[in-house]
């Protein structure tokens, strides 16, 4: 059972590490392009591991912000773990100090939607179905990092090319994933316009979490969708 566990979780991860490959070889192209070094791009991918914050910790080593501001920044980006670390707490409870330790370095975005899905699908969300989910988008994507790293030259210019598009268009892509959800489309739209305005009058990168607490508020306040309990059977009577 944990083999096949194992195996289900590796051929699920296949897909979304073949998506961020170019995302990571992205990075590793601006990261260079920004002054870092081949052993500070891995070590970045390797520790951080967290693609949208990686990309504004890039921007900012380039620019000379103070390390502080580069920490908060990242954090601002990231503070959408807190919420995924508390949706899927029913679900890691059985697991040792050890096996969360992992279950929370490899909790990415995919990972999480992935993991939400199969359990609120009633399938069992075993540590080693986790391990293999995760560890098949981990470790390509520091090699990759790496890659586009050595071949960035070759790359040139990412915006020129139109490959600044893959964050949004990844990020697109795990939001839809839960359009079925109910009250989805006007959480989402408060999101987004809230995000919009953020980015406006307050800037990069705290428009995520600003956009963010915006749909938590509406979503907090729209009434639970009512839930249909079903008819009892009538008992056949006795003759």
């Amino acid at each position: 059972m944990s083999r096949a566990d194992f195996a289900e979780g590796l051929r699920g991860g296949f897909a979304v590490a073949v998506a961020a490959a170019p995302f990571g070889a992205l990075f590793g192209a601006l990261a260079v392009d920004n002054g870092m070094s081949l052993g500070e791009l891995t070590l970045m991918s390797a520790t951080v591991y967290a693609g949208a914050s990686q990309m504004v910790g890039i921007e900012l080593f380039g620019h000379n912000v103070q390390a502080w501001l580069i920490v908060a920044s990242i954090l601002a980006v990231n503070f959408r773990h807190v919420l995924y670390s508390a949706a899927i707490a029913r679900y890691v409870r059985q697991f040792t100090p050890l096996q969360k330790f992992f279950t929370f370095f490899l909790l990415v975005d995919p990972q999480f939607a992935a993991m939400a899905k199969r359990g609120e699908e009633g399938k069992p969300v075993t540590f080693i179905w986790y391990l293999g989910f995760g560890i098949i988008i981990y470790v390509p994507w520091v090699l990759i990092s790496l890659l586009g790293g050595l071949l960035g030259s070759f790359i040139g210019d990412p915006k020129a090319l139109g490959l600044d598009i893959l964050l949004p268009a990844y990020f697109l892509g795990i939001v839809l994933g839960f359009r079925n959800r109910d009250n989805f489309l006007p959480v989402a739209f408060v999101s987004a316009v809230a995000s919009a305005i953020a980015y406006h009058y307050v800037g990069s990168p705290w428009h995520v979490s600003l956009g963010a607490a915006a749909g938590i508020i509406l979503a907090a306040l729209m009434p639970l969708p009512a839930v249909h309990k079903p008819e009892p059977e009538n008992e056949p009577h006795e003759v």
